[in-house]
């Protein structure tokens, strides 16, 4: 596809601008995500669950309750994975198809199908 990169703007629910152009790159949609700062916290959560999971293992904790914190993790991934596809769908899907770039929508479907196994 041979497209002039365009640049436009996105005003964030927060107030702040977000400009960016698409360029034919690899990665034509990568620019600043509106969740960054959740999308951070929320692994840093799951990366406290998943020492405690190590931490019980070590410790020798029953099994059960291994496996409860064993779900906590599971839990803060998929909501963390929730969170950045709702991002992009809400900007990079939506400005791809804007843009006549359905290759972005063939690559969600491919990261979603990995993301669901």
């Amino acid at each position: 596809m041979d497209r002039t990169p365009e640049k436009h703007t996105h005003i964030l629910e927060d107030g702040s601008v977000v400009e960016h152009t698409h360029a034919d790159d690899e990665r034509p949609h990568t620019h600043t995500h509106q969740n960054t700062k959740a999308v951070l916290d929320r692994l840093a959560r799951a990366t406290g669950h998943l020492e405690k999971v190590s931490k019980m293992v070590r410790d020798g904790v029953d099994c059960s309750e291994v496996l409860i914190q064993l779900a906590a993790v599971k839990s803060a991934i998929n909501n963390t994975g929730k969170l950045i596809l709702k991002d992009h769908i809400e900007h990079c899907l939506v400005d791809a198809i804007e843009q006549g770039d359905m290759s972005t929508v063939e690559e969600l479907k491919k990261a979603i199908d990995q993301f669901i196994k």
